[in-house]
């Protein structure tokens, strides 16, 4: 059964002969000479020569393969029957296309609702009849034409003109031919039109028959150039400029008025350009001690260190400042944590500058240096004219305003000498003049004051006068309290006497921990004592969590090695 189902599918199961030594040694003689170019290259099944530099490993056939054939490389090469098939180019869906006429009849595996053969009656999509087509053999619906199913390659699916019908670019062609047709038919009739109204028969004559040519060909021209300045305007090309009257194309890549960087400065010392970028980072006219703010190119670092670029530049300086000392800011990853960072930065810069003036001013003095009269008084012009008289105000002329508020100021109201707000006491806003509280109150002068003045006094006195006006205690009220005095007192000394219990227990459980603790060390001095080898394994324990007293034990019992008294512990 083997043998048989290895014949049929074009496999042997034959076990491969064994080789020879001399059987070897001559194949790899034989292999030696076709690397030297001195024996022919072996030849596969289909006639191709075998490169004998390809290694064993690729050249050698599966065992899945009949090796009773020559030796070959098709099982490296692409497998026809595993190659994805894809549709042509001359393939392409097929629209408003009726394949089959309306049936008159039904076919037996059509849809029994409607009769159509392209689907069935489970995904009709038809409105679902009292009596199907199957058994009335009427009205049968028409097949739907079925698309083909496409499988385009790389080159198939970027193919722009894949489905494109050149039948339609003769639509095109027919249309431009009818319109030189009209037009045509135009010139003629203009043609006529002129002739009837005399304005050709100059050409008849004898004088102007030998220039007939001549004219002919300059009105065909003239048409001409008509026609082309209809389509003038639709010319817009980038760089390019379309002169009408002229019928030229101009280049306009660059204004003819600009100079070229390098013929800015013809000194061999000056700016170094670079022709392959076209760049000329440095001022060509720094030799010469121009001002880069008039001179009308001033390199292109000129423009890198203008407008924002600078600003720029001070930011990304301290994002990596700041990254370097600890913080997770980055220009690009989050900008407006790093612009408010820096903010905040320079805001307490100029505070701290500031506060380091002030110190030094406190301390040295020199601030009336430091204040400069204005511009005014320094240059002892202006253009303001001003009168003054022998006092100092001014008759006539500019004076100086005033910060005005929109508030009304200095407004004086039910007679009252002071403003609203002059007074405050307490939290509370009130006139000076009559220490009142009350904003539309009438002013009462400096009895108001005594009248306010009195009623304090009263609210300072009324508290004693309260404790005062106590009601005395009954004998009742005061055996109560007693009685809570005395069981006070005994809960206190109850309190005692159990915390003085508690500490008992505590210092004998903190003995037996310190006593477990020592024995403990010695049992680990001892064990430290014997050999490696001898040394017991102890993998039993208890596992619980260590109390107070355990945890004291230990702090007092371990040895610190930086305790320059840790070796007088044990005396």
């Amino acid at each position: 059964m083997a043998s048989g189902a290895g014949g049929t599918n074009g496999v042997s199961l034959e076990e491969p002969k064994k080789v020879t030594r001399e059987d070897w040694r001559k194949k790899k003689e034989l292999e030696e000479q076709r690397k030297l170019g001195n024996a022919p290259a072996d030849v596969d099944e289909e006639g191709k020569d075998i490169n004998p530099h390809i290694p064993q490993y690729i050249s050698s056939v599966p065992w899945y393969m009949n090796s009773s054939k020559r030796p070959t490389l098709k099982h490296q090469r692409p497998q026809a029957e595993r190659q994805k098939q894809h549709s042509s180019s001359a393939e392409w869906y097929q629209g408003g296309v009726q394949e089959h006429a309306v049936a008159t009849r039904y076919h037996r595996g059509a849809c029994e609702n409607c009769g159509a053969l392209t689907h069935t009656r489970k995904n009709c999509m038809e409105r679902p009849r009292k009596a199907g087509a199957k058994y009335t053999g009427m009205g049968i619906a028409p097949d739907e034409h079925v698309q083909p199913q496409l499988v385009f390659g790389y080159d198939g699916k970027r193919d722009r003109w894949n489905g494109y019908d050149p039948e339609e670019h003769m639509k095109i062609v027919e249309e431009y031919s009818k319109v030189d047709l009209v037009k045509c038919a135009l010139k003629a009739q203009k043609l006529q039109e002129e002739m009837a109204s005399g304005k050709l028969e100059r050409v008849n004559s004898p004088r102007h028959q030998g220039g007939e040519e001549e004219s002919n060909s300059q009105t065909e021209r003239d048409h001409s150039s008509e026609d082309e300045d209809k389509h003038a305007d639709d010319i817009d090309m980038p760089g390019q400029n379309f002169d009408s009257k002229r019928r030229v194309t101009v280049r306009n890549l660059r204004i003819r008025e600009d100079i070229a960087k390098y013929l800015r400065n013809l000194d061999p010392n000056s700016a170094y350009y670079d022709p392959k970028t076209r760049a000329m980072r440095e001022n060509p006219y720094a030799s010469t001690g121009r001002n880069p703010d008039e001179v009308g190119y001033a390199g292109d670092n000129f423009a890198r260190y203008t407008g924002d670029a600078i600003s720029m530049a001070q930011t990304q300086l301290f994002a990596w400042e700041a990254y370097h000392k600890g913080s997770e800011v980055h220009l690009q990853a989050d900008p407006t944590k790093l612009e408010l960072l820096y903010k905040s930065f320079k805001a307490k810069k100029e505070d701290f500058k500031a506060q380091q003036k002030e110190s030094i001013l406190e301390k040295y003095g020199g601030q009336e240096y430091l204040d400069a009269p204005p511009a005014e008084l320094l240059l002892a012009q202006t253009e303001n004219y001003v009168e003054y008289s022998w006092h100092g105000t001014a008759i006539k002329g500019q004076q100086k305003a005033f910060a005005c508020s929109k508030y009304e100021e200095d407004v004086k109201i039910n007679n009252h000498t002071r403003i609203w707000g002059s007074y405050w006491k307490e939290g509370k806003w009130g006139y000076k003049c009559c220490h009142s509280f009350v904003k539309y109150s009438y002013c009462t002068g400096e009895t108001g004051k005594e009248i306010a003045n009195t009623e304090a006094n009263l609210m300072a006195e009324q508290p004693e006068e309260e404790e005062h006006m106590t009601k005395p205690k009954t004998l009742m009220e005061i055996h109560q309290e007693k009685q809570k005095e005395k069981r006070k007192k005994k809960h206190k000394k109850s309190s005692n006497s159990d915390s003085e219990g508690e500490e008992k227990k505590k210092q004998e459980k903190l003995k037996k921990a310190l006593n477990a603790e020592e024995a403990r060390l010695l049992h680990i001095k001892e064990i430290m004592q014997l050999d490696e080898r001898r040394r017991p394994y102890s993998s039993q324990y208890e596992a619980r969590e260590p109390t107070e007293e355990e945890m004291e034990a230990y702090r007092m019992k371990r040895q610190r090695p930086d305790d320059p008294m840790a070796s007088f512990l044990g005396q």
